[in-house]
């Protein structure tokens, strides 16, 4: 694909971040419902998709790190945005975000605003990552909200019971390894 000038929006600039490296940040008050940039990128078919998202995976066991920018756009097609001139691509996760992403007629994605927006503050939505590799992907927004991982709002309940389930076994081991040593120093 031909490189591209960087997208631009007249309401965000990019910014470092404390959430993940860069982020885009208000540059003025934006209103609810306001349409802020555009997520570009390659529109492919699903079998493309899942080779791109496979080799991105096997880079990852690989490096560590690989950023999927893959975006669902129907039953037949789906939207690479992992491209220098996507400036949308580093617009940020968050367990309360501030943006969602909307599918037009067209199949053209915007990241809109679901409140209100400071000037200054960080842009964010939610990338609604499902359950079955939440513990690779955790979560750094910092938000009251933050379950500690990257998940779509569908699976929080069920991911909380996880969570609980899983730290109720641990208290349960620490508990034995206690009992334990204490049954030991007594000899």
């Amino acid at each position: 694909m031909e490189e591209r000038p960087h997208s631009t929006s007249e309401w965000a600039e990019v910014k470092g971040s404390s959430v993940h490296g860069r982020g885009m940040f208000a540059v003025k008050d934006i209103p609810e419902g306001e349409s802020i940039i555009e997520y570009l990128g390659e529109r492919i078919d699903k079998e493309e998709s899942d080779r791109r998202g496979n080799a991105l995976f096997d880079e990852s066991q690989t490096t560590g790190g690989a950023q999927v920018y893959l975006f669902t756009l129907d039953d037949n097609w789906d939207l690479d945005g992992n491209f220098d001139w996507n400036t949308a691509r580093l617009v940020n996760h968050s367990c309360d975000p501030n943006c969602e992403a909307q599918i037009d007629d067209d199949l053209r994605i915007w990241l809109v605003a679901v409140k209100d927006i400071p000037e200054s503050n960080e842009l964010s939505f939610n990338y609604g990552f499902g359950l079955d590799d939440y513990e690779k992907h955790p979560c750094r927004c910092g938000t009251k909200r933050c379950i500690g991982y990257i998940i779509s709002d569908d699976y929080r309940s069920e991911l909380k019971r996880i969570l609980k389930k899983k730290r109720v076994k641990e208290e349960k081991k620490a508990a034995k390894e206690r009992a334990r040593l204490k049954k030991n120093k007594k000899k």
